[in-house]
């Protein structure tokens, strides 16, 4: 093969993979949550459970609905603000994370190391590699990212600041150490409406987070 030749290779290669890469400003995601046993069996009404991830630019919605209470955080990676909503059976509770909070937040997860691993699996139409996530702790936990879909915007789940590519199966490790399974099952590239990320003004209790242990 000329050298004229193997360049002409070598390029089309690269340009096919960088077009197959899109990075992406705007998604909606809707994962279902398989939740570990011992949840289920003390409480039926878990089954079903979804975890909706929505991003705009800088900003970021995670909707996580329990059935039996759902909770919605709205991220915003240029204010560095984050306003934690939670409705259980109609009490409606808003708390606001200090800057202060959300950059010792991002800090712990900025030092989570993510290696990948050889297998690849199609998650909702999209080719995955698998990767282990380790924390500092030492705690690892699985994930299967896209790798032809890059977040613009990093800190759209600041749980996955390092990874090359948007999540569409992982795992959360619970306090007990638990872990429950998050898997894609639609995946929607369009502009997402900019009202989706408002903090509500009315309907909900502002609280602290300490005022809410008590409760």
């Amino acid at each position: 093969m000329s050298y004229r030749l193997l360049l002409t290779v070598v390029f089309l290669y690269l340009s096919g993979t960088l077009m197959a890469q899109r990075t992406v400003s705007d998604a909606k995601i809707v994962y279902k949550m398989e939740l570990p046993p011992e949840q289920l069996q003390m409480d039926a009404m878990l089954e079903g459970s979804t975890f909706t991830q929505y991003m705009r630019g800088p900003m970021s919605r995670i909707d996580m609905n329990f059935n039996i209470v759902h909770y919605t955080y709205l991220i915003n990676s240029r204010t560095e603000t984050m306003t934690t909503l939670i409705d259980q059976h109609g009490n409606k509770y808003l708390i606001r994370a200090s800057k202060d909070q959300y950059e010792k937040d991002l800090k712990q997860y900025e030092n989570v190391q993510f290696k990948d691993q050889a297998e690849t699996k199609q998650i909702a139409g999209y080719a995955c590699r698998r990767a282990i996530g380790t924390m500092p702790d030492g705690q690892t936990f699985e994930v299967y990212y896209a790798v032809d879909l890059i977040p613009e915007n990093r800190q759209y789940n600041r749980r996955f600041v390092n990874l090359k590519g948007i999540p569409l199966e992982f795992e959360i490790v619970t306090k007990t150490g638990a872990k429950t399974r998050v898997i894609a099952t639609k995946i929607e590239l369009y502009p997402i409406p900019a009202s989706y990320f408002d903090v509500p003004k009315t309907g909900y209790k502002e609280v602290s987070q300490e005022e809410l242990k008590k409760m």
